[in-house]
């Protein structure tokens, strides 16, 4: 299914500022649903899914971490993080374990087979690449401007009123 393409033009009026395509939330969305639609068949071959990747992803590049501090890394609270932890931990990928040092931490560590799945993962950033048709400079680029647009959204919605007025 594609999206229709936004129009070039400004909206003329205030009432035009309501379409679908002068909405940039809509077009992350679509962006966000294209991406896990990519994923789903890259990610097929590795047997987990995009948001069990990302816990790999920050399991891979941080090592054991504490589910709270994993769930800020993601930006995921624990209500959606502990089902996926409980099928990488039944996948056999990941062990749960609590901390040693502090009883009430729940420690997230990876299994051989957890460790072992990094190298056949190592592809799949250059298959999402070439799946975008943009070279690694637009990459970066576009990723730098998400962050900021992340940092502004998170500061905007820590003020009682976001926005124009």
């Amino acid at each position: 299914m594609t999206t229709p393409a936004p129009t070039d033009q400004a909206p003329a009026s205030q009432g035009d500022w309501l379409r679908l395509d002068q909405q940039i939330c809509f077009s992350l969305h679509a962006a966000s649903r294209a991406f896990n639609g990519v994923y789903r068949v890259v990610l097929k071959d590795l047997g987990i899914t995009y948001p069990q990747y990302l816990v790999m992803l920050a399991l891979w590049e941080h090592g054991d971490l504490p589910v709270k501090k994993l769930g800020e890394h993601l930006r995921l609270d624990s209500g959606t993080l502990s089902p996926l932890l409980k099928r990488l931990e039944a996948a056999g990928l990941v062990r749960r374990e609590r901390s040693a040092r502090d009883e009430r931490s729940v420690e997230v560590r990876l299994t051989e087979q957890g460790v072992a799945l990094r190298e056949r993962a190592v592809q799949v950033p250059r298959r999402i690449t070439a799946s975008t048709g943009f070279d690694i400079e637009e990459i970066r680029e576009l990723r730098t401007r998400l962050d900021q647009l992340t940092s502004m959204l998170d500061a905007a919605a820590l003020t009682e009123t976001p926005g124009c007025e």
